[in-house]
């Protein structure tokens, strides 16, 4: 079933790697692209969830600019089944949830959002299937291999806080500097990990960065 305009959210279960996987439906509130996203939330030990509001913010962004959007709990956190994985397995549910879109409505491109954990395991899927658009979040460059990926090849845009105190931003513009092609960076001089006082401004430049449909110089 595809959400209609006149509904806002849509929570359900549906079968996963591991057992049920939680997720939440949100209809877009912009012109409609022919598109989906699915966002993954931070690291489930420490209190990640698909509430989180990074993970919210970004959904708002990618509503606003017309895309119908997934999030979803990891195996082991709210009503997902399953304990955690270290990435593995998390990799893992984001593929069924992914599998689980296509079958309700083929033919549609792919967004992909996560924050920090959430983050990493967005880009690792980037490397093994089409995505058309990547936004990743603080994304923990130091805690996971992500010096290791292979190349993301898709447009992709990253968000970062300068005043990180989880994830070092010097490291993270540092990876950037290693991707070719390189991401656009959106950078946050005032914004900590979770971006308090600046979800709205975090909103905004998801929405100015992912909106342009023209290639950049």
């Amino acid at each position: 079933m595809i959400m209609t305009q006149s509904e806002t959210t849509t929570t359900e279960l549906i079968k996963g790697p591991a057992g049920l996987l939680e997720i939440k439906r949100y209809a877009s509130e912009g012109l409609p692209q022919q598109a989906w996203g699915i966002v993954c939330h931070p690291h489930p030990l420490f209190g990640g969830s698909m509430h989180n509001k990074v993970v919210t913010t970004i959904v708002k962004a990618f509503q606003q600019l017309g895309v119908n959007t997934i999030t979803f709990n990891f195996r082991g956190v709210g009503r997902s089944e399953g304990v955690f994985d270290q990435g593995r397995g998390e990799l893992e549910d984001l593929f069924a949830v992914i599998d689980w879109m296509q079958q309700q409505q083929t033919g549609l491109a792919l967004w992909l959002g996560g924050f920090s954990f959430g983050g990493y395991i967005v880009a690792k899927a980037a490397t093994q299937i089409p995505v058309t658009k990547l936004l990743l979040v603080a994304p923990p460059v130091v805690n996971f291999a992500m010096d290791t990926l292979p190349p993301i090849l898709c447009p992709f845009v990253l968000a970062q806080g300068e005043r990180d105190e989880v994830v070092s931003a010097e490291k993270v513009y540092a990876w950037c500097d290693a991707q070719n092609p390189r991401p656009e960076i959106l950078r946050f001089p005032d914004a900590g990990h979770f971006f308090h006082g600046q979800l709205v401004e975090l909103r905004q430049g998801i929405v100015g960065a992912l909106g342009v449909t023209e290639p950049r110089p």
